[in-house]
């Protein structure tokens, strides 16, 4: 048998060092190859998304068969969601900027699921008022990635109940204790409602299906640590008469601490990630004391060049904070020659950032006034209908 890897990858927990290569070997995925993305890339006018152009975003499930459909006149929707325990960070966009983006290309719905419930039982110092709170702010700041109001949609698990319980208890029925067990590696001591909650996180992806009575696509972008629930969602799907979910698995963000540490909210936070709310002396702070990859000394650094491959500067540029490639290709290349010295790169991230930031607070007020339209508090009448299996 191989060696068991040196890292750890679940939905509950991610650690060490990542080869990102054998975790997609292990998971089973398939690579997302240049011939897939030159499909998006044509529906995009031939400009994709820097997170698909630099390999951030790199395996996926049935990509293909979701853009075939599409090509054959069966649009798809997204869907992806968040666990509010706290204050998101800008790791925490990478799914809905990809989605957004997505979204305005491909002209399709997005739903977004907001599992206060789960946060509340995984996590014992937070109450249900914590978790709806968190949810209701991360919210705001999830729509304000650029998301159309018209076409978004929100199930805010312990408020939308109504409309996802009836898919949770079809998903639930056919979800043994087993599977969920090998699956999460519960221990005995686990709640039984984490044990419920695949069947939640599975919902969504049936919701548009069970209401329209036909089988509708979707396209879920996600870290790929949140590829084991809907492993489990896949394996039930077409029993229930729905599509197979796809997805897009993206790799875990680097925090700023170092390439080992990725950036959470779970752990020693303090230092390692940029915050949504960090104010602009913490987010200078933070950004100085940060990781990098340049050498011992000034001189030795012009000589021999750093290594951006290591670097959490470097991380944030390639991310996020650079999305023009020709720029991108220049702080690469400067950092990697030695021409760019770690503290400059960094004073320069630190403008971009506060600009970001600044920038992200203005449309965070504006999506407040929309938040409560979108979000489903029931499904309409007419919804339940069984859809003819997919072919």
């Amino acid at each position: 048998m191989p060696d068991p890897p040196d890292f750890v990858v679940t939905p509950y927990e991610v650690k060490g060092r990542i080869d990102y290569a054998r975790l997609r070997e292990l998971f089973g995925t398939q690579e997302l190859t240049p011939e897939l993305l030159d499909r998006v890339r044509a529906k995009a006018e031939g400009a994709l998304h820097p997170l698909l152009e630099r390999g951030i975003y790199y395996s996926h499930r049935d990509l293909g068969g979701i853009l075939d459909q599409y090509a054959q006149g069966n649009p798809f929707f997204l869907y992806s969601g968040r666990g509010p325990s706290g204050p998101l960070h800008t790791s925490h966009l990478v799914p809905f900027d990809l989605c957004a983006w997505l979204q305005r290309v491909f002209d399709v719905p997005m739903y977004i699921q907001i599992t206060d419930d789960e946060k509340f039982w995984f996590r014992p110092n937070l109450t249900r008022a914590e978790t709806r709170r968190w949810g209701m702010e991360n919210l705001y700041d999830l729509l304000a990635v650029g998301f159309d109001p018209n076409k978004t949609h929100v199930f805010f698990d312990t408020r939308s109940i109504a409309a996802l319980y009836p898919l949770a208890a079809d998903a639930a029925k056919k979800i043994t204790y087993s599977t969920a067990k090998a699956v999460f590696g519960f221990p005995p001591s686990t709640n039984i409602g984490l044990i419920f909650y695949t069947a939640l996180q599975t919902a969504p992806s049936f919701y548009p299906s069970w209401v329209t009575g036909r089988p509708v696509p979707c396209l879920i972008p996600c870290g790929i640590d949140q590829d084991p629930h809907f492993r489990v969602t896949r394996d039930i799907a077409e029993g229930l008469g729905y599509p197979k979910p796809g997805l897009l698995h993206s790799q875990m963000l680097p925090g700023l601490l170092g390439v080992d540490r990725v950036m959470s909210t779970t752990g020693d936070v303090a230092d390692n990630a940029l915050f949504l709310n960090d104010p602009p002396k913490e987010v200078e702070r933070k950004i100085r004391k940060a990781f990098t990859g340049g050498r011992a000394t000034v001189e030795e650094q012009r000589r021999l060049g750093a290594t951006p491959e290591i670097c959490s500067i470097w991380a944030a540029w390639r991310s996020k904070f650079a999305p023009d490639a020709k720029e991108f290709g220049q702080i690469t290349d400067d950092c990697r020659s030695g021409a760019l010295l770690c503290g400059d790169c960094k004073e320069n991230l630190i403008g971009r950032v506060h600009t970001f930031l600044g920038e992200h607070q203005e449309r965070r007020e504006k999506a407040k006034e929309w938040a409560e339209s979108v979000i489903i508090d029931r499904p309409p009448a007419t919804a339940g209908a069984t859809p003819a299996p997919p072919s």
